[in-house]
């Protein structure tokens, strides 16, 4: 028996899952839930572009988690030992990069820098570089064009430089005191093989290719005399960033000693290079040429491959098109939105429509469910995070349009998963606007497991079929397949995604009539994206408020 490991870090916690390579089938999980700051995120009340997060956290919740999900499998299978787990994959959030001293170690975890939110990880949704994502795109167009080309032709405040640049100058201090900069995603494996100094270091392609400009066509990262132009600082830095990076089939380095001792594993077991959650989430749900998997969370990212030897045109809007970044050998194209299961969460918790017991997700899901596509009369903009995808603009926000004396908190509840919907088919329709054909749609996550009236509402605003991966937890499930193949277990990725990785026999299909609503409705909802979205581009909007309320009338006869 051969058995692998995947550590899922997440936005609020980190879960571990060990699976059998043969069959798929998961013995032991645990979660541990972040303990710093709101929700495992430390923030700040007077700027709500602030999300940081505590490495110290990270490093408590690999052991939680790994002892929890042994037990677990103990108690699951008597014949099931430690010492048949062959690897360990990781998989993170990002861009969630930290910085650390000559040594790798992080300075949040320094006494002089502990209480310095600066000097913690900031996190994939820490927006306080808005400006310098700015000024690294306007600075990229005129001398470098070819840095943005790949990644959608905007630089988002989500990525590496941008959070980089911003810390260099709000808090030089900080800045100073760090030899480099780690992604989470390199860090955690890093320091699990002993190779977390800056010069052993292994770099993900996954995370340098989608938010940090690396291609090997330029000799990898941009270089210091553009860095150099932003800040001189900047321009240094990147003689500790080498010129080399590593897909998730290669190992980080091999399981020390003293992690194997506090972690019950065999020594020297390989440990799989680190990838993103919603990349590794991909392989999970089974990714392959024509699929794209939909990994619906506080975020979604929506990922898709195409084979190395396709030529593929630059997609504007896109977070990226970086070689081997999903699976070996094919391209891996990532988009999303910046905010989804986060907007349901501030309707509820922030909002608290009716009070907490009317106003629960559960309540107001079962009365959404009961209308009809149109009724509310309501439009929204899912922009209460940014837009991540196609506009990459984290300065837009949200909006809600339709609003009568009526209007009951089930209605909007409704109106903004729909929006997230709408979302989700501009996506659709701006891979295949470029070439990039989209067969079938494979969805994962809490949000895809527990809600059948969102996935309903998917299929028909998007006229396509809604699958749902097999498991419940397919980020370590990704995480456990590239285990599976640096262990050993399986010589491909293809091989262990069709031994390890499933759909559930449950889909959903479009409803025809619903489906000719929200054709009408995403009509307007374009209006509206277009309209608020675009800076060249003005648009009467005095037909949106009346064509909504001809919608619902029909809807209501």
């Amino acid at each position: 028996m051969a058995y692998a490991l995947g550590l899922d870090y997440g936005t609020n916690s980190v879960r571990c899952l060990i699976v059998d390579t043969s069959n798929g089938r998961e013995l032991g999980t645990r979660i541990y839930e972040y303990e710093t700051g709101e929700a495992g995120i430390i923030l700040d009340p007077s700027d709500h572009n602030v999300a940081r997060q505590n490495p110290a956290d990270y490093l408590k919740g690999v052991e939680v988690t790994i002892a929890g999900a042994i037990a677990e499998a103990r108690k699951a299978d008597s014949k099931f030992d430690p010492k048949q787990i062959v690897g360990i994959g990781v998989d993170t959030t990002g861009s969630t990069p930290l910085p650390v001293d000559k040594n790798g170690k992080p300075l949040a975890l320094l006494a002089e820098f502990k209480d310095n939110p600066n000097a913690h990880a900031w996190l994939w949704k820490d927006h306080t570089g808005y400006a310098e994502a700015a000024e690294i795109t306007a600075l990229a167009e005129k001398v470098y064009p070819e840095y943005l080309a790949k990644c959608g032709g905007t630089y988002s405040s989500e990525w590496f430089f941008s959070k980089v640049l911003h810390c260099l100058r709000v808090a030089p201090q900080v800045f100073d005191a760090a030899y480099t900069w780690v992604e989470h995603a390199d860090w955690l494996p890093a320091v699990l093989t002993g190779t977390d100094a800056p010069d052993k270091l292994r770099r993900c392609r996954c995370a340098a290719g989608h938010k940090a400009m690396f291609n090997d066509d330029w000799g990898g990262y941009p270089n210091a005399e553009f860095l150099a132009k932003l800040d001189p600082k900047l321009g240094k830095l990147r003689a500790t960033l080498g010129d080399k990076t590593f897909a998730v089939d290669e190992a980080a380095g091999k399981l020390t000693s003293e992690w194997a001792s506090k972690l019950g594993l065999t020594a020297g077991i390989p440990v799989a290079m680190g990838a993103f959650d919603a990349h590794l989430g991909a392989v999970g749900s089974g990714i392959k040429e024509g699929v794209l998997v939909k990994i619906i969370g506080t975020s979604t990212c929506d990922m898709v491959v195409a084979p190395s030897s396709t030529k593929l045109p630059d997609i504007p809007g896109i977070c990226g098109i970086v070689d081997g970044s999903i699976l070996p050998g094919c391209y891996g194209l990532e988009a999303g939105q910046s905010a989804v299961g986060d907007i349901f969460n501030w309707f509820v918790n922030y909002i608290q429509p009716g009070g907490k017991e009317a106003g629960s997700h559960q309540s107001l899901t079962e009365k959404a469910a009961r209308l009809r596509p149109g009724q509310s009369g309501l439009l929204a903009l899912d922009w209460n995070n940014g837009n991540r995808t196609i506009l990459v603009d984290q300065r837009l926000t949200g909006l809600l349009l339709g609003q009568t004396l009526h209007t009951r908190p089930e209605e909007i509840y409704r109106a903004i998963i729909e929006a997230t919907a709408f979302g989700a088919l501009t996506i659709i329709n701006r891979f295949e606007e470029y070439g990039v054909k989209i067969k079938e749609v494979v969805n994962c996550g809490g949000i895809a497991e527990k809600n059948p009236m969102l996935m309903q509402i998917y299929a028909d605003v998007t006229g396509r079929e809604m699958k749902i991966s097999r498991s419940a937890q397919t980020c370590a499930l990704g995480s456990a397949v590239a285990a599976a193949v640096v262990g050993g277990a399986h010589p491909s990725f293809s091989k262990a995604q069709a031994a390890m990785c499933g759909i559930k026999e449950t889909t959903f299909k479009p409803i025809a009539a619903s489906h000719k609503v929200y054709q009408q409705l995403y009509k307007l909802y374009k209006q509206l994206h277009d309209g608020f979205g675009l800076k060249d581009k003005s648009m009467a909007m005095g037909n949106v408020m009346k064509d909504l309320l001809t919608i619902k009338e029909k809807a209501n006869a």
